[in-house]
């Protein structure tokens, strides 16, 4: 039916296309929203549960319960990030709408697979430290800890960041070429490329700088999903 989406309304009580379309802008917001929330969350405690550093194996151990329990709840947060991520990246999608660059969107889709995949093997790896056999109370072999430690930090920083990179490059680009996204988040999303590039390998916690960022665009789409939903439909 032609006339669906002009029927459809701000008020969105009527069934048809131009329902779900209002709703779409605001959905992407809210589960970026939680994305970015429970990645950071996650980040911070991965951080603090497992010691970065050459030090760590003799200065830690890994045996204080504190340190485990986050461990275990930033692991217990991971799949749920990564559900919301790619709702966030559908939703995302149906705000830029139909005159996406089919090219910038496939790499922007493709990065945010591999990025969401390579947090998984991450989150993995945490996890190996704290399976692996050991006494009770005791430290795991140091050759056990620093394989598991520095595999996880490889796969979170090396590469997970270096595909978010690319994921917030492509979001830019589109933003900036269809007038989707302000000037001024377009310029945050190319600093935080660089910073996810060159920085994320070796300054600590200088991947947070991307659920920062997802934060900044969701609350950016929620507003623009609400500005046009209380806007008039246009009568044919």
């Amino acid at each position: 039916m032609p006339g669906a989406d002009a029927e459809g309304g701000p008020g969105m009580q009527e069934m048809g296309p131009g329902q779900q379309a209002l709703r779409t802008p605001r959905a992407a917001g809210l589960a970026g929203v939680v994305f970015a929330l429970l990645l950071a969350a996650a980040m911070v405690l991965v951080r603090l549960g497992i010691p970065e550093g050459a030090g760590a194996v003799a200065a830690h151990g890994f045996t204080d319960s504190a340190q485990r329990r986050a461990v275990r709840t930033a692991l217990a947060l991971v799949p749920f990030a990564g559900i919301f991520f790619l709702w966030f990246i559908g939703a995302i999608r149906a705000h830029v709408g139909a005159g996406e660059d089919k090219f910038v969107a496939t790499v922007f889709l493709g990065s945010g697979l591999v990025f969401t995949a390579t947090l998984f093997g991450a989150a993995s790896a945490a996890s190996a430290v704290l399976v692996v056999a050991h006494p009770a109370d005791a430290s795991p072999p140091p050759a056990t800890w620093d394989f598991g430690r520095h595999l996880a930090y490889t796969l979170l920083t090396e590469y997970a960041m270096r595909m978010a990179a690319v994921f917030v490059s492509s979001m830019s680009v589109i933003g900036h070429r269809l007038g989707v996204l302000p000037r001024w988040l377009t310029v945050l999303g190319l600093l935080t490329t660089v910073t996810l590039l060159l920085l994320s390998s070796n300054v600590p916690w200088a991947e947070l700088v991307f659920p920062a960022w997802s934060l900044l665009l969701s609350v950016h789409i929620l507003v623009a999903g609400r500005r046009d939903g209380a806007r008039p439909a246009v009568a044919r």
